[in-house]
């Protein structure tokens, strides 16, 4: 279906029943502010002579969750790590075009990563916490960049704004290591949080977690998009449609096919190519 044809309604709805939201309502109302905080302007990368992503642009709201989805390949982290320049840590990527950040391209001369990186928190796949207590797992971040104030306070809400407080209060010097799978990721989210970033990435934050684990995930980033823009992949499309506001589709060659409303895009999809993807005819 192009965006061009007129389609029956019905048709429509047939169509994508199996569909990841079929029968599925969002939790939450529309929410943000509808100012843009992120904006990606015909952004192409390559990995030596392989090109990751091809004219990337789109702009990403205030207080949102963006969910990026496609198969395996399509570029969805990499464009995330874009946005905080991670990829500055590898060699062999370059990065052509702008990602603004509240106006600002993050690629400018006179912008430094690691600065750019307390403003844009990120949350990788497996959760990785620091061979610490969690209490300097947490604090690790507010003392290297010179926190000047209640560091336990700060401590505290971070734990609490990941919804881990109450389990671990009484155990703050205990390793993180020693938590479990999914605790040990709301420990990376609660020092992700710490520095009071504008904007949380999240890399497939559940896929090594269990279904109780991924549903704590799932409920805390909802509460994080209270205070914060989230944009998180993720291969799991069910997941999209339960917590996200807007739903990138990345299809194969880096190319973002379309970016909608995420109802609009399980519901009633503009491009063939994202309705095949998303009723599993390829992908």
């Amino acid at each position: 279906m192009s965006s061009e044809e007129t389609t029956d309604p019905t048709t429509e709805t047939e169509s994508l029943a199996d569909s990841p939201s079929a029968g599925m309502e969002r939790s939450t109302e529309r929410r943000g502010t509808g100012r843009t905080v992120i904006e990606a302007q015909d952004i192409n990368v390559y990995y030596g002579e392989t090109q990751a992503l091809s004219d990337i642009s789109m702009s990403i709201l205030e207080g949102e969750v963006t969910a990026l989805i496609g198969p395996s390949g399509c570029g969805k982290s990499t464009f995330l790590r874009c946005i905080n320049r991670m990829n500055d840590l590898i060699d062999s990527c370059r990065v052509d075009g702008r990602i603004l950040l509240q106006g600002k391209n993050v690629y400018d001369d006179d912008v430094d990563p690691v600065a750019l990186r307390r403003r844009v928190g990120m949350v990788f796949q497996k959760p990785n916490p620091f061979p610490k207590s969690i209490y300097d797992n947490v604090s690790y971040g507010l003392k290297i960049q010179g926190y000047d104030g209640d560091i336990d306070k700060r401590v505290e809400e971070s734990l609490r704004g990941a919804a881990l407080w109450d389990e671990v209060k009484d155990q703050l010097d205990s390793s993180g290591l020693d938590l479990s799978g999914g605790q040990q990721q709301r420990l990376c989210i609660a020092r992700a949080i710490a520095p009071d970033p504008e904007v949380i990435l999240m890399d497939e934050p559940a896929s090594a977690l269990d279904p109780v684990a991924t549903s704590k995930i799932e409920d805390l980033i909802d509460d994080l998009a209270e205070d914060y823009t989230v944009v998180i992949v993720t291969h799991n499309m069910q997941q999209a449609a339960r917590i996200s506001d807007k739903t990138a589709v990345f299809l194969t060659g880096g190319e973002l096919v379309e970016f909608d409303e995420t109802n609009r895009i399980f519901e009633n999809p503009k491009s063939d190519r994202v309705e095949d993807y998303i009723t599993g005819k390829f992908g």
